[in-house]
């Protein structure tokens, strides 16, 4: 195939990705068609069917791109020389920030639904909960060996700060106006306070860390 044409291509199954995610945000994943999403993005009906078999091939696109964006965000905190628990926090508050697009958090709670009938998606999903959750105990590791986070089990906190952002991606589509982001996010660095050494935060209170790294040492995971 000529580059030209490729690029085209490519170029038009990116638009119809970014239709999906904004017809998403208006109306919900479930309830969108190929039609719906062909319309957004500005070509003709039934150009869907060129680029995806269906709506399945659609969330999997969608995924991998969500994926995408926080594996950039992992490239440059990898890179970057941050306290552990600032790394934490940064990553932590780029799993949320998709909170703030409605079109991210319907295809979230979607995504969940399709898990439970649909192998070929919950394959995909876990190979990318996986990845994110090794980086995550790396860090974890690292940091427990500098003594910037209190003796955790690594694999544990990578389990919780995942599970907890999806948990709170759910929460959002069932109840927008549940809690406030900006809230939800300050709770966490809050959290991650508790299991941050002097070294790497002074103001946390001493006594308070060996309980809650013991309770996430407990969780066994």
């Amino acid at each position: 195939m000529p580059k030209i044409a490729l690029e085209a291509r490519l170029e038009k199954r990116q638009r119809l990705i970014s239709a999906a995610w904004e017809c998403a945000g208006r109306k919900g994943y479930r309830d969108l068609t190929g039609d719906n999403v062909c319309e957004q993005a500005g070509v003709s009906k039934g150009a869907f069917y060129l680029y995806f078999s269906g709506k399945q091939e659609l969330l999997l696109a969608l995924l991998a791109e969500d994926a995408s964006y926080l594996d950039e965000q992992i490239r440059q905190l990898d890179d970057a020389d941050l306290p552990t628990r600032e790394r934490l926090r940064l990553f932590t508050r780029a799993l949320l920030a998709r909170g703030d697009d409605p079109g991210r958090v319907h295809v979230r709670a979607d995504l969940w639904t399709a898990m439970i009938t649909e192998e070929a998606v919950r394959t995909r999903f876990m190979a990318i909960v996986e990845r994110h959750r090794a980086i995550l105990t790396r860090w974890s590791r690292e940091g427990i060996d500098r003594g910037d986070l209190a003796p955790i089990t690594e694999n544990a906190l990578a389990s919780i700060l995942l599970a907890l952002s999806d948990g709170l991606l759910l929460h959002g589509g069932l109840g927008p106006d549940g809690f406030r982001w900006e809230n939800v996010r300050g709770a966490i660095d809050v959290l991650l306070d508790g299991i941050a050494t002097t070294r790497d935060c002074p103001l946390v209170d001493i006594p308070r860390v060996a309980p809650l790294a013991d309770a996430v040492g407990i969780l066994g995971i």
